[in-house]
């Protein structure tokens, strides 16, 4: 009898899902917000307030979708508008709310071989990347940066392919990418708050910007606990709430490296605050 309810006890912890322990939250997030420095900046705030206790785990965006469809995860934060709407849709999310934006960049060497620097219109650079089969660095990893470059690409003559040797894909995250970029005088798709933190630039920079089509918009989703009843719903919403009210959206205006704004919030403060 004492066996059985030992394997019973253990089963139930088993079973038990990573973020339904009470006052606990789980954040799957996407890798740019978690290495700019923002959640050591929010997060305090947000416990200091409401007293509870949030961990991140810190992935690209496609993985941290996957996680959250799983259901390990309370709340869903990345940046791929469309991938994030058929999360909702398909019964994973409440509701999906735009929570703060900044842009993608592309970045390259000091000698710039195919001649783009000061550009911007990004179709126009990766044609002539393509055109001078000049070292580009794609994460080729599914985040959300990669959706934008995919997507971008689309625009320049389509995806290139991955064998024509100028195209490398490293199927790692932007910190990671970025060495990589750095190390093989490469180009690459970075979003502006990453490499603003990013401390082995070396003779890289900032070559195209200011693109429309460069717009990164990040949102906030909490997990539906119609289809995941694990998930800690009641402290998800008050994430959620908090992100979106007038304190939130002050704290991301306020985060700062190096004395620039990294993320412009964009939610509705008006709708959230009591």
């Amino acid at each position: 009898m004492r066996s059985l309810l030992l394997l019973a006890a253990l089963c139930t912890l088993i079973a038990a899902p990573v973020g339904a322990e009470p006052g606990r939250l789980l954040v799957q997030s996407t890798t740019s917000t978690a290495n700019s420095g923002l959640y050591d900046h929010l997060l305090p705030l947000f416990e200091d307030a409401t007293g509870l206790d949030v961990r991140v785990v810190a992935v690209g965006t496609g993985q941290a979708i996957r996680n959250a469809m799983n259901g390990d995860g309370d709340v869903l934060l990345v940046h791929a508008k469309a991938a994030e709407e058929r999360f909702v849709a398909e019964g994973h999310g409440v509701a999906r709310h735009d929570l703060m934006y900044n842009d993608f960049i592309l970045v390259g060497p000091g000698d710039d071989p195919a001649k783009v620097g000061g550009g911007t219109d990004i179709t126009a650079a990766l044609t002539a990347i393509r055109a001078g089969e000049a070292i580009f660095a794609s994460r080729g990893d599914d985040s959300g940066t990669h959706k934008k470059e995919t997507a971008l690409w689309a625009e320049a003559g389509g995806p290139p392919a991955a064998d024509l040797g100028w195209y490398r894909e490293t199927g790692a995250g932007m910190g990671a990418t970025l060495n990589i970029a750095v190390a093989m005088g490469a180009y690459t798709l970075t979003d502006r708050a990453t490499w603003i933190s990013f401390g082995n630039k070396g003779a890289h920079a900032v070559l195209v910007e200011g693109d429309p089509r460069l717009f990164n918009q990040y949102g906030v989703i909490a997990v539906n606990p119609d289809r995941h009843p694990g998930v800690n719903a009641a402290d998800a919403e008050i994430f959620v709430a908090w992100l979106l009210s007038e304190a939130g959206q002050n704290a991301i205006a306020a985060f700062r490296i190096d004395g620039q704004q990294v993320f412009t919030p964009n939610a509705n403060p008006s709708r959230w605050s009591d």
